[in-house]
């Protein structure tokens, strides 16, 4: 009992110092194809994880890089290392290679040679095969969801760690399909190839819905493509029949057009909206299977009560009228099973304000206060006049954009006091009539003789 203690510590001694020894170290004889090899996750305690297409008529050998006497076989199942307490029998020795004749597999062994152990487990792949017998797609599959419905056999490829604890070799059973993906870059949905992949093999696969019609190729497993090339008809693969997209999406823009006026005042932070007149172009971009769109506008976030709505994808909208509104797309398929909203695009509309200078100098310095302009916000009607002190209209304009260079006829005018008359209205219904004087109050005078000089009409 005392020496049946002391293996068994020895044994979890050399368990926890384990050495990877050299792949070509150990080998198979007699397989009909070639062994599927694998790296296990370090806490398994594993150094090899070895898959035979079958294990029946195979040999396993083990070359010692130093005396073939310092190499013992141990052998372990699920109750991990620890139980591999006795040395095996019935290993063949020739020269520097030890041989267990047969392999009984989905079993552990441990190899030491001296003090440096070897751990691997042997799965047999005849005994937990991959079988896809066809692959259909379920009829209530949902919005978000699509379910592939498999039928077949694949029981866990299982394998036990040193310390006896169960794991499953990932089988990798790929799910492929099409469904569309945004293209930001030019603004529309591409086809795209999506491949899923299972662990293990189940009956109901549950996949992202696809945004396109398409058909779900099923096909596996890892293993078997392992042996693909050379064995092409043990490969597994099914494919559903077409499936017609139920699922919907959608990608929406709002761009306002943009105007850089230097005397139009902007109210900082408003991602749309500010001064009227403003243009907005509402864009919606929609999946195969949208079929009801429309364009929603509200006075409040919550959408309590609908003002407007288009059921074009693309709005071109001009807003005139002070105040905050609400736009969002809603969307649906043909029957209604799938809708959504987009994201609520805010829209904010100053009230309007209009302030008329009284001086400037045109002709003095160049770009410095050398054109009259006002300054305004959301005013979408404009008319402004400018006559000398003799009532001679020097100039008119109906964008408050616009100003006045002091020039009449292509020269500028002489300094003294000018007056404006502006009927303008707010995009919140307010009426601005103003009226006033324009002081010029100098400006570097060029020479006569050069086709210059002032233009101070009388008559």
């Amino acid at each position: 009992m005392i020496m049946r203690n002391a293996k068994y510590i020895l044994m979890l001694l050399l368990m926890a110092t384990a050495v990877t020894t050299v792949m070509a170290q150990v080998e198979f004889v007699g397989n009909t194809k070639p062994v599927y090899e694998e790296i296990p996750e370090s806490n398994t305690g594993l150094n090899y994880l070895f898959v035979l297409y079958s294990a029946q008529g195979v040999s396993m050998t083990y070359t010692a890089t130093t005396d073939p006497d310092n190499v013992t076989w141990y052998e372990f199942g699920e109750e991990g290392g620890g139980s591999a307490i006795d040395p095996m029998t019935g290993i063949q020795r020739n020269g520097n290679v030890t041989t267990l004749p047969q392999v009984v597999a989905d079993r552990g062994y441990i190899i030491t040679e001296g003090d440096h152990p070897t751990y691997i487990w042997v799965v047999d792949y005849s005994k937990c095969r991959l079988q896809l017998n066809s692959a259909t797609v379920d009829p209530e599959s949902d919005c978000g969801t699509a379910i592939i419905h498999v039928e077949g056999s694949g029981p866990d490829v299982v394998y036990y760690t040193i310390n006896g604890v169960r794991r499953v070799m990932n089988r990798e059973i790929k799910i492929t399909y099409n469904t569309l993906e945004w293209n930001s870059d030019d603004e529309r949905w591409d086809e795209k190839q999506v491949v899923e992949t299972e662990p293990s093999f189940k009956n109901s696969i549950a996949v992202p819905a696809p945004l396109c019609n398409t058909t779900f190729t099923v096909e596996g497993d890892k293993f078997l493509y392992y042996w693909k090339d050379e064995y092409q008809n043990e490969y597994q693969s099914k494919t559903t029949e077409s499936y017609s997209a139920t699922a919907i999406s959608v990608e929406t823009t709002a761009v306002q057009e943009e105007r850089d006026n230097d005397n139009e005042q902007k109210e900082s932070g408003t991602a749309l909206g500010s001064s009227a007149p403003v243009k907005i172009t509402f864009t919606a971009h929609c999946t195969d299977a949208v079929s009801f769109k429309q364009w929603q506008v509200s006075d409040n976030a919550d959408f309590n009560y609908i003002l407007m709505d288009f059921s074009q994808e693309e709005v071109e909208y001009t807003f005139e009228d002070a105040g905050t509104t609400y736009w969002r797309f809603y969307y649906a398929n043909s029957d209604g099973s799938c809708e959504d909203y987009s994201e609520t695009y805010t829209v904010n509309i100053g009230i309007s304000d209009l302030f008329c200078p009284n001086f400037f100098s045109p002709g003095t310095t160049e770009g410095a206060n050398d054109v009259w302009k006002v300054s305004y916000k959301s005013i979408i009607d404009f008319h402004c006049w400018i006559y000398n002190r003799w009532g001679v209209l020097i100039k008119e304009f109906t964008d408050p954009s616009d100003g006045w260079d002091g020039t009449y006829r292509g020269k500028l005018v002489s300094t003294g006091v000018y007056f404006y008359v502006i009927r303008a209205k707010g995009s919140d219904g307010k009426q601005h009539n103003k009226s006033g004087d324009i002081n010029i109050l100098r400006y570097e005078q060029r020479s006569m003789g050069g086709g210059g000089g002032y233009d101070d009409p009388v008559e």
